[in-house]
């Protein structure tokens, strides 16, 4: 991995949902923030259009801006979400073989999910505090928590070793 920037601590997970909360969840983050561009549901030209203005937004924010999907969506990206990569790495886990693969497919960060119950996920089996902590344990690469997190939550889960925390709702 080739990272220019610290890695973030905080994360925002974009998607159709959000609409025009987009703006306002991009301007709430704080500086230094991930961004993890999502929007699967668009097509391709609309997607690489919203991606080049999210661009723009988390330049001048200094955001971190990482692109989830196989496809190349335009400059700006500091890393890619789910697959290799030579720039920042990171990778969806729900459960402990899917971290260790990740681990070894080239992972740099993992976003375990969901630990709480969320709206993007309705009636979806959580982790939960105990089964995060034992999922998490000894993977030696940092973890960030995601699905029905917030700020509060993500203090109680420190001990169990999270380096962060990321969220849809959470920002808008």
């Amino acid at each position: 991995m080739h990272r220019r920037h610290p890695l973030p601590r905080l994360w925002l997970m974009t998607d159709e949902r959000m609409g025009d909360s987009l703006w306002r969840a991009l301007e709430r983050l704080p500086r230094g923030s991930g961004v993890v561009f999502r929007h699967y549901g668009l097509r391709f030209e609309e997607r690489r259009a919203l991606f080049a203005k999210v661009t723009k937004v988390a330049h001048r924010r200094g955001l971190v801006l990482v692109r989830a999907g196989a496809r190349r969506l335009g400059p700006g990206e500091a890393g890619v979400h789910g697959r290799r990569s030579d720039m920042l790495s990171t990778w969806p886990a729900h459960s402990r073989r899917e971290a260790v693969a990740a681990i070894r497919k080239g992972a740099d960060v993992l976003f375990v999910s969901p630990v709480f119950p969320t709206r993007s996920h309705p009636g979806a089996r959580t982790l939960g505090r105990v089964r995060l902590g034992l999922m998490i344990r000894g993977l030696g690469v940092p973890v960030i928590a995601l699905g029905g997190m917030d700020a509060r939550r993500a203090e109680g889960l420190r001990a169990l070793g999270i380096y962060g925390w990321a969220g849809i709702d959470a920002w808008t």
